[in-house]
């Protein structure tokens, strides 16, 4: 039978009786996806394949877990990720965390990369080194020298290796300061902070206390927040002359409001007694009377360091067996007997502070 070619759609012309050219719809749909939907999905099949294949790649090179690991590596590992803020429940680590997605000053891309592998066994090298780059030395949990804003005492060598350590060391008081303003002198006078006191940690808005919904939590954004709470000029002021304070620990990266930057840090450092602790870690610990050791690194020429701070709880009723502990020695009977005083009335002292109503 001969074909027509007319453009009718059955399997036989009407007209002339002819098979015609067009297969009937019956016959035309026995394909599942055209030609091109079985490219785009052979293609997609293949890009899935090939991140799948870099995966594993990376997996094996950089797992926490790999599966070549043996059971003692699987310890291993887990015991690193056990880092711990609380150690048997009454030392406190008060330092950040040295990353690179920890804020730093005017930079809204946190500060990078800190350290990197520059020497590994892997590639044949006897021991693994690392090395650290550190853009500045106000990094992170970090204290200020009178040089920090004062020339003459840089020209002068008062750099971070000069600061007391018996400053940076000893029984240290926790307060809250009130949640809705900066550190000025009205607020200062609120605390009722005894004179005799010589260090104190201030905990402000900037840090997550026991409801975080409210707080900031500014230390753990990388965006540097020029709206973070700080000491106003006034509020330094106040606190030099009416404190005995010497310690000053604070919450971020600066003691100072960011709108008194310098008038404050002028206040402070001038007299070269007032050490700044800055950046403190003090998310969920108890308001409450602490020693603290604050370690800075011996950097010769720095006006600031990094530093590791611990808070270390003090117990009413452990005072004098903590004193008693130091070593005997010639004169060591009266400094132990004004250590015991000194330590008991430090709590008595914060007692009255912590029960003040405008705390």
């Amino acid at each position: 039978m001969s074909k027509c070619d007319c453009p009718c759609t059955s399997s036989t012309c009407p007209d002339t009786g002819a098979a015609t050219s067009t297969p009937n719809k019956q016959t035309s749909n026995h394909k599942i996806f055209s030609n091109t939907e079985l490219r785009v999905i052979i293609f997609v099949a293949l890009i899935f394949t090939a991140f799948c294949f870099v995966k594993v790649i990376n997996l094996q090179k950089t797992s926490e877990t790999s599966i070549f690991d043996t059971d003692e590596m699987v310890t291993l590992r887990s015991e690193a990720y056990m880092r711990r803020e609380v150690y048997i429940g009454r030392i406190h680590d008060i330092s950040h965390k040295v990353q690179p997605n920890m804020p730093s000053w005017g930079s809204q891309h946190g500060f990078g990369k800190v350290v990197s592998l520059s020497k590994s066994m892997k590639n044949g090298s006897l021991a693994n080194n690392s090395e650290m780059k550190l853009d500045s030395t106000h990094t992170g949990t970090h204290v200020d020298a009178p040089g920090h804003v004062f020339h003459h005492y840089f020209d002068a060598g008062l750099d971070v290796d000069t600061l007391d350590l018996d400053t940076l060391n000893g029984p240290a008081l926790l307060v809250d300061v009130p949640r809705h303003t900066n550190i000025t002198a009205e607020a200062m006078m609120s605390l009722n902070i005894p004179k005799r006191i010589k260090r104190v940690l201030f905990r402000t808005l900037n840090t997550a206390r026991y409801f975080p919904t409210f707080d900031m939590h500014l230390m753990w954004k990388k965006e540097f927040d020029t709206s973070y709470v700080g000491f106003t000029r006034d509020g330094a002021q106040w606190l030099v002359d009416n404190t005995d304070i010497k310690l000053v620990g604070v919450d971020y990266l600066s003691a100072a409001a960011y709108d008194d930057l310098i008038p404050s840090h002028h206040v402070f450092l001038q007299g070269r007694d007032i050490i700044l602790v800055e950046g403190q870690n003090l998310d969920n610990i108890d308001v409450g009377v602490y020693t603290v050791h604050c370690l800075p690194l011996r950097l010769i020429g720095a006006e600031g360091s990094p530093v590791r701070c611990i808070l270390i709880k003090i117990e009413a009723d452990s005072l004098h067996a903590n004193t008693l502990i130091q070593p005997p020695g010639e004169g060591n009977e009266e400094l132990q007997m004004h250590d015991v005083v000194y330590e008991e009335d430090l709590y008595d002292d914060y007692n009255r502070v912590c029960s003040s109503p405008s705390i």
